[in-house]
């Protein structure tokens, strides 16, 4: 098997070995032939990569050696690649990590929906490897970006996905999972008006007993952290008969 190892959980890995230099993708596809072209062109680009022909054993891979970017197609055998990224996107381990739909579904709902789901950025099928690779040194910061990212500042407001933080003016506040995903999320996303369904999706796992009522609590609970004064807030906005945006004051 030149060049190629098949592990016995169905995932495809290169014969590259992993280091902390090498961003590693996993390309989670069920189409072989298009899974091994991506997986040939990203190996000779410089990436290390590994193939999963459905969603069941990619959480679980990722924790173990949590790669910089997921390439995820949406129509996979078991749960679908807009669950799979919702259930990256709440995990801890994986929150950083950088994700691109590479899919048939060109439509613009499931466009919106990709990216509002916390996706990177979408690709349709078919598509030119050049673009892709394209894409792919785009999103990982020209080869610099990795499952640790460094912080991003949002005015006063500083994230650090890697280490789960926020500071406030360089002082660190102590929030929960929660709270840290939906600040997150709303910050990445700036400008954006969210309703509270879209952020429940978003945000929370599937079957969560959870109401929109949960939104307005979470929010206030990070007005008060956040926010110097909680009745009159610079970031975390609502949009009345909407929902809530985040807002970077100039």
């Amino acid at each position: 098997m030149s060049g190629h190892v098949l592990s016995r959980m169905g995932s495809y890995e290169t014969s590259k070995e992993l280091n902390a230099d090498i961003p590693l993708i996993f390309v989670v596809e069920d189409d072989t032939d298009i899974a091994r072209l991506i997986c040939h062109h990203l190996n000779t680009a410089g990436y290390a990569t590994r193939r999963f022909a459905g969603s069941a054993t990619v959480v679980d891979e990722a924790k173990k050696t949590p790669p910089a970017l997921f390439l995820l197609d949406i129509m996979i055998p078991g749960s679908d690649g807009f669950e799979l990224c919702r259930q990256i996107r709440q995990n801890k381990l994986l929150a950083g990590a950088y994700i691109i739909f590479l899919t048939a579904k060109a439509g613009e709902v499931d466009r919106v929906r990709g990216l509002e789901l916390g996706g990177d950025d979408y690709i349709t099928k078919p598509f030119s490897i050049r673009e892709l690779l394209a894409r792919v040194r785009a999103v990982l910061r020209s080869g610099d970006g990795g499952s640790e990212p460094r912080p991003s500042q949002f005015g006063d407001i500083e994230i650090d996905v890697s280490s789960m933080t926020v500071r406030v003016s360089g002082t660190l506040i102590s929030t929960t999972l929660r709270e840290f995903s939906l600040l997150d999320y709303l910050a990445r996303h700036s400008s954006r008006v969210f309703t509270r369904d879209q952020l429940l999706d978003a945000v929370w796992s599937p079957g969560a007993f959870v109401t929109q009522r949960s939104v307005d609590v979470y929010v206030r609970r990070l007005r008060e952290k956040i926010e110097a004064d909680p009745d009159n807030p610079r970031y975390l906005k609502t949009v009345r008969g909407i929902g809530y945006r985040f807002d970077i004051p100039k």
